[in-house]
């Protein structure tokens, strides 16, 4: 796309919500809707020559013959500071399974079992890490949770409020603490985090340290970054990003308060939010199409004035001094070789920082890795739970393999 045709669309975002054009501003909701799961303004997308009618058949198709998603645990709900009713689940061990219950972590035993905590990533919910809790359901005690807002969570109480105060990273740091402390408040713990979820984890850490010193025992940041996000492109020229980013803090304020029609307008341009989804979720050519719509249905399930008042955020994100936390835990850190949203350097970053840090790039895989290359994540997570004692062995993810074809 050219520099000329991305400060079109981005001007057009910005003449949408000056001039009150809220049709207009549907759509330019609908890309500003992607730009918070890994997506920007002003993509172009392959005409599609489908009639809609048929496409939306297709999508109902895969809703109903897509599996993913689908697996629940002992649901619990956790309350933040402010409030806000989080929700999460729990997988146990199954005894079956032949994990032991008491370790031998770091030259000491405890007699509870390692209890592994999933953060997921912005506008999209503990579904995200479908095939990593299939593949290791039984084997350890897991624990699935939903940021605020999100999944089935509550919309956060400090958002709704008659103060209305901005989220923050730290806010969610404090919200994973309120998880850990009502779903695994004793025992060893190792912290995974997608995206948003590993700014969580880096908030808790900041925030309490102590945590991290006395109880986790393994770290795993998937697709994230410790801070300057101001300075990812999207894969865009560099004029067309800045004229995006002048307008789009204003049109998110509009936006969110404009949800109904906004949301009206994302349904109704859901073909071209396809197709941002997909760009900016996935590399692969060949990627199941039931994991792609799955994506787009966990994203569409996040209201607008979420989107807004959680977007301010990631400019403000800088977490680069709380790594320090995880210094004494084994640390993977993994990511996509094409995320266009958190590009593999920040992951290279933060592998530096972590100077025992185990750094994987996966080839030819974007944003969702987990979802895109999901036998990549879990082998190296698996690995990383042996490390731990928390498996006795790598799990076998055999049935869990790639959505993508090699070479796509």
């Amino acid at each position: 796309m050219s520099e000329t045709s991305t400060g079109e669309a981005a001007a057009a975002v910005a003449s949408a919500a000056a001039t009150g054009n809220w049709r207009r501003a549907g759509i330019a909701g609908a890309a500003i809707g992607v730009i918070a799961a890994g997506a920007a303004a002003g993509v172009a997308v392959e005409r599609l020559t489908v009639s809609r009618s048929i496409r939306k058949k297709a999508r109902l198709a895969l809703d109903v013959s897509g599996p993913y998603g689908a697996l629940r645990g002992a649901p619990g709900r956790a309350l933040a500071e402010d409030g806000t009713r989080l929700y999460y689940e729990i997988d146990e061990v199954d005894p079956e399974a032949g994990a032991p219950r008491r370790r031998r972590l770091f030259g000491r035993r405890d007699p509870a079992p390692v209890t592994v905590v999933f953060s997921h990533g912005y506008c999209l919910n503990q579904d995200s890490w479908h095939f990593q809790r299939a593949a290791l359901r039984g084997l350890v005690r897991t624990v699935h949770w939903d940021q605020r807002s999100h999944g089935r969570s509550a919309r956060g109480a400090a958002q709704t409020g008659p103060d209305r105060t901005p989220v923050s990273i730290d806010d969610l740091g404090r919200d994973l603490r309120a998880v850990i402390e009502a779903a695994a408040p004793e025992g060893p713990l190792v912290l995974v985090g997608h995206s948003m979820g590993g700014m969580t984890m880096m908030a808790l850490a900041g925030q309490f340290p102590e945590l991290i010193r006395d109880r986790v025992v393994g770290v795993a940041l998937v697709g994230t970054s410790s801070g300057r996000l101001r300075e990812v492109d999207y894969g865009l020229p560099v004029a067309g990003v800045n004229a995006v980013r002048r307008v789009l803090p204003g049109v998110l304020r509009l936006l969110g308060s404009q949800s109904e029609l906004v949301e009206r307008g994302r349904r109704a341009t859901a073909d071209l939010f396809a197709g941002l989804i997909k760009r900016y979720s996935f590399s692969s050519k060949e990627v199941d199409p039931a994991v792609v719509r799955f994506a787009e249905r966990m994203i569409e399930s996040t209201p607008i004035d979420v989107v807004a008042e959680f977007y301010p955020a990631f400019d403000e994100h800088d977490k680069t001094a709380d790594l320090t936390a995880f210094g004494d835990a084994p640390v993977l850190v993994l990511a996509g070789d094409r995320d266009l949203v958190t590009p593999s350097a920040h992951s290279e970053v933060i592998a530096d920082l972590l100077p025992g840090a185990e750094l994987v790039i996966v080839p030819d895989a974007g944003h969702l890795v987990m979802l895109e290359h999901p036998e990549a994540v879990t082998d190296r997570l698996a690995d990383l739970l042996a490390r731990v004692g928390a498996v006795p062995s790598a799990a076998n993810v055999g049935p869990y393999g790639s959505t993508a074809q090699p070479g796509g």
